[in-house]
């Protein structure tokens, strides 16, 4: 057959291997659908053909989207033919299939000059239609032989194999779009979390510089009404840096795959969360946290990510607690691990509230203070990345956060 379109640059196979083809994904949807091969096979089969494929046709262009050729016609996917050298621009144009066993007998097709002109004595070609009834191209048996194709239940059956590609078709470009879609979605996600992490490292400087000057100020001659100021100042700031820093290690966790951290062999552990405690205590000054912290010297771990894991659960069992009672906060080592508990006494946590409480974003509706929501999350992750736990019991009256993790190999 012509390969040869004097319209337009030819295409060919090649051109579809390249990735380089005008109708390079309507050829792969077909070309590399199982689906459509065992169409064509069982086309074959039932009409003994020796020629099926599928076409992308247009008011210009024929091209093989894909073929079983034992006929050796050398038509591959990605081949175009001549529009005007088959009977496809008929089909196309009146939307009605071509069917005939024998050419040279048929009252229609007996003298036509595209059968004469490639020796096609038996032929069917169907139409294929999109979901929405757009025309897509056809389903085409060839021969040079006289086969019996022209009958009732051939002809349902390549209408009904028609109908099947269309349907693939459909099914083939819905998944694309969903693929597409997922893939921007996943850029702008990490586009977002890419500012998010600028945005916290940015803010962190000047909460830096505020708490270095009110921490001066604090030092300076003052009134009482002067000193309550600073102390509202203080516990904003602590809000805000806690924010800030929850909200850049969140970000840079989705960025990098996971929280990392960098265990020193004789971290001062109890000092690290003696620190977080003190600070929590300026800056929520009607609040008792107390402390009974034991853990039997230096521990191997990453002290200043543990310590920002208990300063979140310290602050959310503020939030949370009753605040006429205190915040406990236990440390102590056994059996090669390390146990912290955070506990506070208040109403307590629904259970199925509980399944969802570490997960990203979950914020208590009963907090004193709106936040991220990424507090009890990020507290969860640092202990994940220390090969640890963090679990959450209530009773009696109070809420205890358990966080557990390995003593660290030095």
């Amino acid at each position: 057959m012509d390969l040869h379109s004097s319209d337009h640059p030819r295409q060919d196979h090649a051109a579809y291997q390249a990735g380089q083809h005008d109708f390079q994904s309507d050829i792969q949807r077909l070309a590399e659908n199982e689906l459509v091969g065992t169409i064509l096979e069982t086309v074959m089969l039932a009409t003994r053909m020796r020629f099926a494929g599928v076409a992308r046709v247009t008011a210009d262009r024929w091209v093989a989207c894909r073929t079983v050729d034992d006929l050796k016609f050398g038509i591959a996917a990605g081949d175009e033919i001549e529009i005007g050298s088959t009977f496809c621009q008929t089909v196309r144009k009146t939307s009605e299939m071509i069917i005939f066993n024998e050419a040279s007998s048929d009252p229609v097709y007996r003298d036509h000059p595209i059968a004469a002109a490639f020796g096609i004595v038996s032929y069917a070609s169907v139409p294929i239609f999109r979901g929405d009834g757009s025309f897509f191209g056809t389903l085409c048996a060839i021969d040079t032989e006289t086969k019996d194709v022209n009958n009732a239940r051939t002809v349902a059956m390549l209408k009904m194999f028609a109908t099947i590609i269309g349907g693939t078709l459909d099914t083939a470009e819905r998944l694309d779009a969903q693929e597409r879609m997922i893939e921007q979605e996943r850029m702008l996600v990490r586009i977002q979390e890419e500012f998010t992490a600028i945005l916290g490292h940015d803010l962190r400087n000047p909460v830096t510089a505020l708490r270095s000057g009110i921490r001066m100020l604090g030092k300076e001659p003052l009134t009482e009404r002067g000193r309550g100021l600073i102390g509202l100042m203080q516990s904003s700031l602590h809000r805000m840096g806690e924010l800030v820093e929850n909200m850049m290690l969140h970000a840079k966790a989705r960025l990098g795959d996971g929280i990392t951290v960098a265990a020193t062999p004789d971290a001062p552990l109890g000092d690290a969360i003696a620190q977080v405690v003190a600070e929590i205590r300026l800056a929520a000054p009607r609040h008792r946290v107390t402390t009974e912290l034991d853990f039997g010297g230096p521990v191997c771990c990453d002290p200043s990510r543990i310590a920002q894991a208990v300063s979140n659960l310290v602050s959310n069992a503020i939030n949370h607690g009753d605040a006429d009672t205190p915040v406990i906060v236990r440390g102590r080592r056994t059996d090669g691990a390390v146990v912290i508990e955070v506990q506070n006494e208040g109403e307590p946590i629904p259970e199925a509230a509980q399944r969802a409480i570490f997960q990203p974003f979950q914020r208590g509706r009963t907090a004193e203070s709106s936040g991220l929501g990424l507090g009890l999350h990020i507290a969860s992750s640092i202990a994940q990345a220390h090969g640890g736990t963090i679990a959450v019991a209530c009773g009696d009256g109070t809420t205890t956060f358990s966080l557990t993790f390995p003593v660290l190999p030095a």
